[in-house]
């Protein structure tokens, strides 16, 4: 694995795991009752995945450029591979964290109502109290969470969707990006399609899943759903997104080779 391959690995890492701890902050906001904070802490979330988002795909597709110029196409499969490796990973440990950063985001919701700053609130996060914090914070998720899901509060569609957006999102750039060492000749055509697969993404999840989570945390406010419930129907769409990362693995090659059939029809 090379040096860019690494850097583009752990920045792959930070955004999946970023995307699933931002369930924890949706626990948060629904336990404290507190949802508009939340989101507003929420977008901190987002700026983090969207900066190591802006440098992933810039590096990736200077390392696929140096590898086209130099000949050197044997084993590119495989760094893909490991890119995608390491969104399964993230999900996972994200999905490991999901109890201790909601404990961690409740706290951090209490203080910024109190604060009114996200620099104030970030700084106090590195302080000897917010470790301490991080240390009393930590748990281990419930093993009910796990043996007690339901499609009941979540359909299966709604699970299905999250799987197929997952995946998508996860190999959207990918995909475009090897598509480039296939037909290297239209390189820059594929590269430009990757928003056209995270828009379907996109699609699945703003006119569907986020809804769905959304409607069930006002659920939850007024009474009409458990807190326990909640917390399953997050832990199925946690589960349902370690699910999309693998698909993605499947999803790369024929992907690409759409891709490559597409440019050349335009």
């Amino acid at each position: 694995m090379s040096t860019q391959v690494a850097l583009v690995f752990v920045l792959t890492f930070i955004i999946h795991l970023i995307s699933t701890l931002a369930f924890a902050l949706r626990i948060a906001g629904v336990r404290t009752g507190r949802i508009a904070v939340s989101l507003a802490l929420f977008n901190v979330l987002v700026l983090v995945s969207r900066t190591s988002n802006t440098f992933q795909g810039p590096l990736l597709a200077k390392h696929v450029e140096r590898n086209i110029i130099g000949g050197r196409m044997e084993g590119a499969e495989w760094d893909f591979r490991w890119l995608l490796l390491a969104a399964t990973l993230a999900t996972l440990v994200g999905g490991l964290l999901v109890p201790t950063f909601q404990r961690l985001f409740t706290r951090a919701i209490g203080t910024f109502s109190v604060h009114r700053s996200v620099p104030r609130l970030l700084l106090r996060a590195v302080t000897p109290v917010g470790l301490r914090a991080l240390r009393e914070a930590t748990s281990i998720p419930a093993k009910e969470n796990l043996t007690r899901m339901s499609l009941r509060r979540a359909p299966l569609r709604i699970v299905v969707y999250n799987v197929v957006s997952t995946s998508l999102i996860t190999v959207g750039v990918l995909s475009s990006l090897y598509a480039g060492y296939l037909n290297p000749e239209l390189r820059v055509t594929a590269n430009n399609m990757s928003p056209v697969i995270n828009g379907l993404s996109t699609i699945l999840l703003f006119i569907y899943i986020d809804p769905h989570l959304s409607i069930m945390s006002d659920d939850v406010a007024g009474g009409r759903a458990t807190d326990a419930e909640y917390r399953r129907f997050v832990t199925l769409l946690v589960v349902s997104r370690l699910a999309g990362t693998l698909l993605a693995q499947l999803l790369l090659v024929p992907a690409a080779r759409v891709i490559v059939f597409v440019a050349r029809s335009l």
